[in-house]
């Protein structure tokens, strides 16, 4: 099978357009099941009704894992919003709108936020055992009830296509805090850019009633589990700070 070259490429994976199919390759070192669990989360969040690609298949080309998925042609909410910053408030309410149906899903389905982030906290080697231990004795003691999380929202996660706005990348969803996914988008719009993470923290707040300080008691524990993934040395020490404004 000729793919071509990819159309996009990300950590784990390569992304193909193949006979007006999308086509992620999985990359050689993720475990055998990888392929299998994301289009689980996937297939998921289909059946509860979100505007989400559907699974076609779960195979292997030239050995490798890959997924077959319905392709959705548009643009990212990112690009329209890059395109036409003026139009940035308006692009970013959209998307809350989207991370708002996400949350009003409860589930026991997926896999526990808390248990995803105990593990990435643990791998971490920035941190010393007493942050650890402090971060998640701090976990354990959050209180919720469990909904659907994204666990990756931000606009370049959201294709507009006549007027419907697609979820892509369920990889990293959880059952878990709304507080916590709230928190996780903010930071990584904080690393990217200060004014739309600022933006979105303003509107998510003002649409939901949840406040600042409520959604910033997550504010270490998801830096520290972000530290866990492949991220620059700047963003790094920003992670850093945020985890010392905290931990005693």
């Amino acid at each position: 099978m000729k793919l071509g070259d990819p159309i996009a490429i990300g950590n784990t994976a390569k992304i193909y357009l193949y006979e007006n199919k999308v086509v992620k390759i999985f990359n050689d070192y993720l475990p055998d099941t990888e392929a299998l669990y994301e289009s689980s989360k996937q297939k998921f969040a289909y059946a509860c009704g979100l505007s989400v690609p559907k699974v076609l298949d779960v195979t292997k080309i030239d050995g490798k894992q890959a997924i077959f998925m319905e392709y959705i042609n548009g643009k990212t909410l990112g690009d329209l919003l890059f395109e036409n910053m003026k139009q940035a408030e308006y692009y970013m309410k959209i998307s809350i709108e989207v991370q708002q149906k996400i949350h009003m899903i409860r589930t026991d389905s997926l896999e526990p936020m808390t248990e995803k982030l105990c593990r990435q906290i643990k791998s971490v080697d920035n941190l010393d055992e007493s942050q650890k231990l402090y971060l998640i004795q701090k976990l354990e003691s959050m209180t919720f009830e469990k909904r659907l999380c994204h666990g990756d929202f931000h606009l370049f996660n959201l294709i507009m296509s006549n007027s419907k706005v697609t979820i892509v990348d369920w990889v990293d969803s959880s059952a878990g805090d709304i507080r916590a996914d709230v928190y996780r988008t903010y930071l990584l719009y904080l690393q990217f850019s200060e004014e739309l993470a600022e933006m979105y923290l303003r509107l998510y707040c003002e649409k939901s009633g949840l406040s600042k300080n409520n959604i910033f008691q997550w504010a270490p524990i998801i830096a520290a589990a972000r530290l866990s993934e492949n991220v620059s040395t700047d963003k790094k020490e920003r992670l850093l700070d945020i985890i010392n404004q905290y931990c005693p």
